[in-house]
This record gives structure tokens, C-alpha cells and sequence, in this order.
């Protein structure tokens, strides 16, 4: 079993659903983004989603976009995000994290390198939400081979017919997209997401975690209610570009975690 694997068993004892949370990795620095990253678990997060920064994040609305150029322009890499996920793994051996990105970068690294290397540093899972399930044989394949989860993104175009596709190698858990569109473009609206989660969860035997469209404790709380867990990611990397103070950013986040945690 996976971190990741552990945590939701735990939760399920425990009756508890699970917050996830996105940050960039060296937004707006390394040091800072580190910062906020280690205060994760304390604030009442489960697992950490951590971006890679990217030249061209199509899937991505304009938070997250100036987020990675910020990064970029720090000197971010793929490189220097998984240093931190090293130096995080220093005090923090528990929390489960998943590397959310782009395959570009993982391409030009090099995929047998980068698999050592991410497992080497701590990480348990990948995001790659440019390599479509035609492709698995890239990446998705040999990262479970490695002991990396592979999540998959389903989202409301996903059809009876693409689904069983789209979660035939997934592991760890399934990341469906509340709202067709961009991170960060509209509200999750928890009366549409139920029969969602349901339908996939009658596809696969695997936590169903919900993001995009999550900015309030009351919006976490009743898509955990329907769900087996949230995402934010949007709305913690705004607290970060409005330049406020780490302890004021886990603060909030803390407020999100106590919602998800109350479905």
C-alpha cells in the first residue's frame, strides 16, 4: 500500500473524509512555497498536491497559470520541486504526496530517471493531466510498477463509454473535476456532483476526491458530504499571490480542512 492508500484506509476507520490541497511548487519562491507545503498537515490536510510549473499549463485558469511563471521566474524546476518534497520528507514521513503536472517536463528528464528519482524523494502518486489513457504505456504503467499511484481525471463530459477507459489503470483515487472548464473558473454545486461521484463510484472501487470550484469552508463541506473528499487549489494559491503571511495562508486553509473534514 501507497501512502495514499493508508490515509483513505484510515479515514474510512475513522469515518472521515478526506481534504486535499494544491500548492505550487516555489510560488512565489522556493523557501516560501516550502513553508506553506510543511504547514500542510498541521492546517488539517490529508495529502498535498504539489504543481510542477510549466511553460504551457492548458488545463490550468489564470491563478495557477501566474503561479508557475512565478515559479519559473524563481528558477523553479522539476528538479527543485522534488528537492522539496525531499526536504519535506525530513520531518514529515506520514503525509501522502502527489505531484500534479505536465509531461513535458517528466519527458525531458527523462521517465525511468524521473520515476527513481520522484520515488527516491517521497513522492506517492502523479497527476499528469496531458497524457490521455491511450498513452499509459508512457508513464502510468511504469509509474505503478515503480509503487506510484497514477490518478486520473473524469469529469462531467466523461461518458458511460470513456469512463471504463479512463479508469482502467487508475490507482490511489479518482480526481473528478466538478466544472467543465479551468481551474478556478465557477462554484462546485454539490446537488450536481452527487450523482457523479456515484456513477464512478459504481465503475471502481476507489475514493472519488472532487476539486475545482472550492473556495469555502461551506463549499468543501457539502461536496465532502457527497463525496469522499475535496480539493482546493485555486483558492490557496490566490492567498499566496495576494503576498499574505504563511501563518495567515495555513489559516485559511485550516478553515477549509475544518469544512471538508464537517461532511
Amino acid at each position: 500500500m501507497t501512502r495514499i492508500d493508508q490515509t483513505f484506509a484510515q479515514l474510512r476507520a475513522q469515518g472521515r473524509k478526506a481534504f486535499v490541497a494544491y500548492v505550487m511548487g516555489g510560488d512565489p519562491d522556493l523557501e516560501t512555497s516550502l513553508a506553506v507545503m510543511q504547514g500542510l498537515p498541521g492546517a488539517g490536510v490529508d495529502i498535498i498536491e504539489l504543481g510542477v510549473p510549466f511553460t504551457d499549463p492548458m488545463a490550468d485558469g489564470p491563478t495557477i497559470q501566474l503561479a508557475g511563471q512565478r515559479a519559473l521566474e524563481s528558477g523553479q524546476t522539476l528538479v527543485s520541486t522534488l528537492e522539496m518534497v525531499l526536504r519535506f520528507r525530513e520531518t514529515d514521513d506520514q503525509t501522502p504526496i502527489v505531484l500534479m503536472g505536465y509531461y513535458n517536463p517528466i519527458y525531458s528528464h527523462g521517465v525511468e530517471r524521473f520515476l527513481q528519482d520522484a520515488v527516491q524523494a517521497g513522492v506517492d502518486g502523479l497527476i499528469v493531466v496531458d497524457l490521455p489513457p491511450e498513452e499509459d504505456v508512457e508513464l502510468c504503467i511504469p509509474a505503478q510498477a515503480a509503487g506510484l499511484n497514477f490518478i486520473r481525471l473524469a469529469t462531467p463530459t466523461t461518458d458511460a463509454r470513456r469512463l471504463p477507459k479512463v479508469l482502467e489503470n487508475t490507482s490511489g483515487f479518482v480526481y473528478y473535476v466538478s466544472i467543465t472548464g479551468i481551474t478556478g473558473a465557477a462554484a462546485a454545486q454539490a446537488v450536481e456532483v452527487g450523482p457523479e461521484v456515484a456513477r464512478i463510484k459504481a465503475a471502481i472501487d476507489l475514493p472519488v476526491i472532487v476539486g475545482f470550484g472550492i473556495s469555502t469552508p461551506e463549499t468543501a463541506q457539502a461536496i465532502a458530504e457527497v463525496a469522499d473528499g475535496c480539493v482546493v487549489g485555486s483558492a490557496i494559491v490566490k492567498q499566496i499571490a495576494d503576498g499574505r503571511p504563511v501563518a495567515e495562508v495555513l489559516e485559511y486553509v485550516r478553515s477549509l480542512s475544518d469544512g471538508a473534514h464537517r461532511g
